[in-house]
């Protein structure tokens, strides 16, 4: 049994119900609504939110029609983001498949993801709590939020871990930290228990950018180019640690020509090439040990173990993973 499969098991009926559920959005009878809801809802991955939103229902309870139209609202939300992420960053490519922005065009793309954030907000309605529709709404605040300060950062002088983890505590973590608050906080989970899984999602979300950052130094199958990230003028962990080391001066000046869109393409190779050399991967992983670590002290004895025993793996599979 792979690891996916072992983190599915205590909801694994559960999420047949969701992709039942989910796959009802992928049809419309506008015929370029259609086409472009079929490109990016039918690649459904991993599913690691949906998967992140039920496990946290059941750890404290019991997974009922409420927990699965938040899990699609959530997933919707996070999708419509995508979608409008690729159109601010100009990107052709979403996880080596075009992004719906170059299948169609910038015009129709923000419509596309103005469409999914509205069959988010339904879904978020359909769960009859407030609770829930007001979380589904300020995560829309924060990952807006997110996206503009990360605009905002290319015209900074400063370049700090504060500043990256600000970023994607905002775009990546409050994603991962919702889809548990929301889950826990529908089975009926204490104040205190809604907080530690909110909170488990947030570093669970931390590391799952982290590691998606360090793709970007290697791996050009999860559709991230080397070096994409830069092309882009963003700033990441491994780079940022390795450019404010002792001695670096020089590469601090590339960095912010990288963040400027002002550097070349040798600039750019030169500067991975520099952040490899100089530790910035190990520090990268290490950091993610370390939130590891914080993370499975917040799993405790209490609720299901069945379920506890998944987000181990679930925690695990995130700082692993090789796509």
């Amino acid at each position: 049994m792979d690891v996916l499969t072992q983190i599915r098991k205590p909801v694994e009926r559960e999420m047949q119900d969701f992709e039942s559920l989910f796959g009802v959005n992928i049809r419309h009878r506008n015929p370029l609504l259609a086409m472009a809801l079929q490109h990016v809802l039918s690649r459904k991955g991993k599913m690691m939110r949906p998967v992140l939103t039920l496990l946290a229902a059941k750890m404290f309870g019991e997974i009922n029609e409420a927990v699965l139209h938040a899990a699609v609202s959530l997933e919707m939300l996070h999708t419509a983001s995508l979608v409008h992420d690729d159109v601010v960053d100009e990107s052709g490519v979403r996880r080596g498949q075009f992004s719906v922005n170059a299948l169609v065009d910038n015009k129709a793309a923000v419509l596309v993801g103005d469409y999914l954030l509205s069959t988010a907000l339904k879904h978020a309605a359909l769960t009859e709590s407030l609770a829930v529709v007001n979380a589904v709404a300020r995560l829309g605040q924060t990952l807006s939020d997110g996206e503009l300060q990360q605009l905002s950062n290319v015209s900074s002088d400063e370049i700090s871990e504060n500043q990256y983890f600000d970023v994607i505590r905002r775009k990546t973590a409050s994603l991962f930290a919702a889809c548990a608050e929301v889950g826990a906080l529908l089975s009926g989970a204490s104040e205190e228990q809604v907080a530690r899984l909110s909170e488990f999602g947030v570093l669970t979300g931390l590391c799952f950018q982290i590691r998606d950052d360090v793709f970007d130094y290697y791996n050009a199958e999860v559709g991230k180019p080397t070096g994409n990230d830069m092309k882009e003028g963003k700033l990441t962990l491994p780079v940022i640690y390795a450019v404010l080391r002792p001695g670096a001066e020089r590469w601090r000046e590339v960095a912010m020509k990288v963040r400027a869109g002002e550097a070349t393409e040798e600039d750019i190779a030169s500067l991975v090439d520099f952040t490899k050399q100089s530790g910035g991967i190990e520090y990268a992983c290490r950091k993610m040990d370390e939130i590891r670590e914080q993370a499975l002290c917040l799993l405790v004895s209490d609720g299901n173990e069945a379920v506890r025993e998944a987000l181990r793996l679930y925690l695990d599979f995130v700082l692993k993973r090789v796509s």
